[in-house]
């Protein structure tokens, strides 16, 4: 192994993993050799999303002349996850034409809420690791030939348990993830020291402005519907209260929060940790919100029962409480500038809030302001 297989952290040295998405693909592709030449497959190497290249070992290999299933090992490195040391199959039957299928097979989770990155129905396979499974099948193959791909996982139903996919709505197993294919080993407060990093380099420019993102949903949002360059942006993370906080230290006087409302909505009921291992409280807070608007009793019940926001989202459309947004955008401002209302400077917040399905849901300025403000 190279030292590009590591990262060091405090002094110690850290193995790269990869995720199962890469450990899918190399299944997928062993699988496709495996009957396209007719031989045991004991090794493997593909490419994962970032482009760099991989190697498995392969430990179970069964084919025919139409048919072949081969097992990896998932291997998280040392940032070790539930689904470390499983075994991921894939499993690859010819087809008579040239087109591609990919599925979930036994211990591969069942999208069943709206709001996710596949549609309710679809096998939890993201669409990076998708997208690579069939491209790295489809070189292997050539133009001409097709195949039905089937992932499966046969701890997948025991191990998801232990993930938030119940939380989400996705059943029966694992899901399919990752967008660089590589797992790297980092800590909490490695993260946020390199987001302190980040916000300090705009301080020291001159900037005393800073539009704060979630992730790449609340970026790509305020890149494509506000037009705010992605150079005047930061991605906190779940570190809200960390990273408002640095906002202050670093000395900057404005802020624009930009984000989902599933993530931002905790922000409005006091919760500066967004991460769902610290706290869920999404349904709680819209019911509550809801309930002082006079919203009926079978409306709250309905949206406290929902799994994800999108689908809380369609119930409150549906009956009329659209209101409700501009409610929480306000006390996202509020809870934010309260919690930095004790020290200098002061720092004026705002916030926009969307939804992934339906976009723009409300702001604590009319939009066109916010546009003409931080464009």
């Amino acid at each position: 192994m190279s030292e590009d297989d590591y990262v060091y952290y405090n002094g110690r040295k850290l193995r790269k993993g990869y995720t199962t998405g890469t450990t899918a693909t190399a299944a997928s592709v062993a699988a496709t050799k495996a009957i396209l030449n007719q031989e045991l497959q004991t090794d493997v190497s593909v490419h994962a999303a970032n482009g760099q290249k991989v190697q498995f070992e392969i430990h179970n290999c069964s084919f025919d002349d139409q048919k072949a299933s081969v097992a990896i090992t998932k291997d998280g490195g040392d940032d070790q996850d539930a689904t470390d040391g499983m075994l991921i199959y894939s499993t690859v039957q010819l087809r008579n034409d040239n087109q591609i299928t990919l599925d979930g097979g036994k211990g591969i989770g069942r999208v069943t809420e709206e709001g996710l990155a596949n549609q309710p129905g679809m096998a939890a396979i993201n669409p990076t690791p998708r997208k690579m499974i069939k491209q790295s099948v489809r070189r292997v193959l050539g133009p001409d030939k097709g195949a039905d791909i089937v992932i499966s996982a046969p701890e997948g139903e025991k191990v998801a348990k232990l993930t938030y996919n119940p939380k989400l709505g996705i059943v029966g197993g694992i899901s399919i993830l990752g967008t660089s294919g590589i797992v790297t080993p980092m800590s909490e407060e490695s993260w946020k020291h390199s987001i302190s990093i980040e916000m300090n380099i705009h301080r020291k420019r001159g900037d005393e402005s800073i539009v704060l993102t979630p992730g790449d949903m609340g970026e790509d949002f305020a890149k494509n519907e506000l037009q705010i360059p992605v150079a005047k942006q930061v991605q906190m993370s779940n570190f809200v209260g960390y990273v408002l906080k640095e906002v202050q230290r670093l000395g900057f006087h404005k802020v624009l929060i930009v984000g989902d409302m599933g993530k931002l909505i905790k922000v409005s009921g006091g919760i500066f940790s967004t991460h769902s291992k610290d706290a869920d409280a999404r349904a709680e807070i819209m019911v509550a919100n809801l309930a002082l608007m006079g919203a009926p009793t079978d409306l709250l019940k309905k949206v406290y029962n929902c799994l994800t926001t999108i689908s809380m989202i369609k119930l409150i459309n549906e009956a009329g409480y659209q209101k409700v947004y501009q409610i929480i955008a306000d006390k996202i401002k509020l809870r934010s500038e309260k919690l930095l209302a004790h020290r200098k400077p002061t720092v004026e917040i705002d916030a926009v809030v969307f939804s992934s399905k339906v976009g723009l849901l409300a702001a604590t300025q009319p939009i066109k302001e916010i546009e003409a403000q931080w464009q």
